[in-house]
């Protein structure tokens, strides 16, 4: 199950309104909100278009995604 606190707290340090940050990561912005709100499961083309989109590192993607 993703850590969807350090998910927000990545999004909002990240300074990036979400609408971008859905766009960025190639989410629709209502699927990036309800994955967000625990409906449904992270595909892995999410958490990778995050990771990008954020510029997470690998051990900040692991911490989030890989509980």
């Amino acid at each position: 199950m993703p850590n969807i606190d350090l998910l927000k707290e990545k999004i909002k340090d990240s300074g990036i309104p979400m609408t971008v940050v859905a766009q960025k990561s190639g989410i629709v912005r209502e699927t990036l909100y309800n994955r967000l709100s625990g409906i449904g499961d992270f595909t892995t083309s999410e958490v990778i278009g995050l990771t990008n989109a954020l510029k997470l590192t690998k051990s900040e993607r692991d911490q989030i995604f890989l509980q």
